[in-house]
């Protein structure tokens, strides 16, 4: 019997900077709601990241403005193992899947970018801060806070519990 599919997995590239800001913003909006979604795991990870690295001190700073904690962050590379723990893959650009997919061939059947279930017109992607000022993670994070709602909407259609 396969294991069930409980685990959101965020994905970037370093998995230091928009990954890790996501990863706590989703866990932080799933422990809100009721049964199933607040059984749901969530973890990130890079498609290019090494283990142990902490997050950029910028992601820090952004996520600490609604109280939320990068401070214990570890980095890590994307496994088959967390793939196939997945419920959902949600990317931070086309690019994101599109390695994910090269490199691991079988994703799970739900593979999306963050930002795919907002209203048409909005921009699917979220550009990388790495090297930029805090202006551009607080910017980073706000699209991603965005999307979270859209997000929580597709997950209450989609997750039913295992």
């Amino acid at each position: 019997m396969a294991d069930k599919r409980n685990l959101i997995l965020t994905i970037c590239t370093g998995n230091i900077c928009r990954s890790p800001m996501a990863e706590k913003l989703l866990q932080h909006a799933l422990a809100a709601e009721g049964a199933p979604l607040d059984q749901l795991e969530v973890a990130s990870a890079g498609v290019a990241a090494c283990y142990g690295d902490p997050a950029s001190s910028n992601s820090v700073a952004a996520v600490k403005k609604v109280q939320l904690d990068l401070s214990n962050h570890k980095s890590q590379p994307v496994s088959q193992d967390l793939l196939d723990r997945s419920f959902l893959v949600l990317g931070m650009t086309q690019s994101h899947i599109d390695t994910l997919q090269h490199y691991h061939g079988q994703l799970p059947p739900r593979a999306h970018l963050f930002r795919e279930f907002m209203p048409a017109g909005s921009d699917p992607e979220i550009p990388d801060p790495y090297g930029q000022n805090l202006a551009a993670y607080r910017a980073c994070f706000d699209s991603m806070a965005e999307a979270i709602p859209s997000i929580i909407a597709y997950l209450k259609q989609e997750y039913k519990g295992e």
